[in-house]
């Protein structure tokens, strides 16, 4: 397998991964009731008192730490940081425009279940590639450098930090968010092995993935 066809696989994992976890979003946002992961609780409650689409503060957030990240480390992200960025915020949009409106616990909390399950699967394809970790976790690794915390401590800080705004904002919040905090990592983790081994049979490319 040359170089060329590596390099189109990691693609299609990549932006394949991102149209799924913003699915994964979208319909964690659909069924709301459970409340939405912390993030975006935050961009709900900014929707709801500037106006602009969950998906454009999505966006702006992630500009806003990346010119963070810039500052102090003196140095852009790859490419495919913007990427993830803008193509998650655009997708997220487009599902939340196309997909139903839930108005039942029972279609809100299948709604929620499946997308904790895509998110996850979504965030393990698109790492695979490795083109460029999203905006959220190039701040976790800003905290881990600049104040020798650990990756726990920093995403814990992080979520809850960004919850609490966004609850004061009117975001919603709920045994949902409580769970994406603590139940989407080892989703993540699950999707990651079985994406390695997807992207592995697909590329053959050994040494190619993380």
């Amino acid at each position: 397998m040359n170089v060329k066809q590596g390099f189109y696989w990691r693609c299609v994992f990549f932006i394949t991964g991102i149209i799924i976890l913003s699915l994964g979003i979208a319909l964690t946002i659909k069924g709301q009731i459970l409340g939405v992961g912390s993030w975006d609780v935050l961009h709900i409650g900014l929707q709801k008192n500037l106006g602009l689409t969950v998906g454009t503060w999505s966006i702006i957030i992630g500009l806003t730490i990346l010119a963070i990240d810039a500052i102090f480390t003196k140095r852009l992200p790859k490419i495919g940081t913007y990427l993830d960025m803008f193509l998650a915020g655009i997708f997220v949009d487009i599902f939340l425009y196309t997909l139903p409106d839930l108005h039942n616990l029972f279609e809100q909390t299948l709604a929620f279940v499946i997308g904790i399950v895509l998110l996850g699967f979504g965030c393990g394809m698109y790492m695979v590639a490795n083109l460029g970790i999203g905006p959220r976790d190039t701040l976790m690794l800003l905290l881990v450098r600049r104040f020798g915390w650990t990756v726990n401590r920093a995403r814990t800080t992080m979520e809850v930090s960004v919850a609490v705004i966004g609850f004061l904002l009117g975001g919603p919040v709920g045994v949902g968010t409580v769970f994406m905090a603590f139940g989407l990592g080892p989703v993540v983790q699950w999707a990651l092995r079985l994406n390695e081994k997807l992207f592995f049979r697909a590329s053959g490319m050994e040494s190619a993935v993380l």
